[in-house]
């Protein structure tokens, strides 16, 4: 296979092929940065046209979009399989599917769930989407460095579940900002508050499957334990503690703004479900 791309998840990607005994054709606009995959036993290509020429299977992972068409501008594509695993919106990946497909390649996007240690090791999953026969054909590769998961033939689909987890990570990131931030300078020792945050959000990430299934019913307000009416009630402790502890709230706020804005149009006895609505038509 041909590897377009060798910095830090480029080379952890072929290391992890170069293991499994497949033969692996590397490029990178930086010739130098080929060395840790050629002293492993990578063919080091001149060029990205060369080294495409080299292989079927032809496996891009550079710094974005732009790149992959100023990479491939001069390639002969016809016949080959592309699986892009460069970082993008979902638009971009429907677009350059077209791009390849009008080359003669077969396209496949890929979003990648894991950051460059994590490959190779459990826990590490690829997002494919777009041309089901090249997946199927070249899974077996795929899954030597990551698990694989497939999500449909639309190409944009793994970029679009790729941003929507990456935002839900964020979303708890700040959670967890804010509550260190909470806490700091205090008596109470960062990783005493970590043993009981771990487990409590844990136990919190269990809603995601309750607003599927709000999402799916349309049901937003049968068996609500905890009304947006009692969250927005309480929600005034929450910044009058980070006033008082001189922390900045501007990492809550949207979201109780949001929820009070919901209780204000008459959605009081809802839970966080009808959130979702407003942000689609805001």
């Amino acid at each position: 296979m041909t590897l377009l791309g060798t910095g830090a998840m480029g080379t952890a990607l072929g290391r992890a092929w170069l293991a499994a005994g497949h033969p692996l054709t590397v490029w990178n606009r930086t010739p130098g940065r080929t060395a840790a995959l050629t002293a492993e036993g990578a063919v080091a290509a001149g060029s990205a046209a060369e080294a495409v020429a080299a292989n079927r299977l032809v496996v891009a992972c550079l710094l974005d979009d732009a790149s992959v068409g100023t990479a491939l501008d001069g390639a002969d594509l016809a016949g080959h399989d592309l699986v892009n695993l460069t970082t993008g919106t979902p638009a971009e990946a429907r677009e350059r599917a077209v791009w390849a497909e009008k080359r003669g390649a077969r396209f496949l996007d890929g979003g990648i769930m894991a950051v460059p240690p994590m490959i190779g090791a459990p826990g590490a999953f690829v997002l494919y989407s777009g041309h089901q026969e090249l997946f199927g054909e070249h899974r077996g590769a795929l899954a030597v460095p990551a698990g694989t998961e497939y999500v449909g033939a639309d190409p944009g689909l793994a970029a679009l579940y790729d941003v929507a987890l990456l935002s839900g990570m964020y979303g708890m990131l700040a959670g967890i900002t804010h509550a260190f931030a909470l806490l700091r300078g205090t008596e109470v020792a960062p990783g005493d508050f970590a043993a009981l945050l771990v487990p409590w959000l844990n136990a919190m990430a269990g809603t995601a499957q309750e607003t599927a299934g709000r999402l799916t019913s349309g049901d937003y307000t049968t068996g609500v334990v905890s009304s947006l009416a009692m969250q927005v009630a309480g929600s005034g402790t929450l910044l009058r503690t980070a006033a008082e502890q001189g922390v900045s709230a501007e990492l809550l706020t949207p979201f109780l703004y949001l929820m009070r804005d919901r209780v204000a149009a008459g959605h009081a006895e809802e839970d966080t479900t009808g959130l979702v609505d407003v942000l689609r038509t805001r």
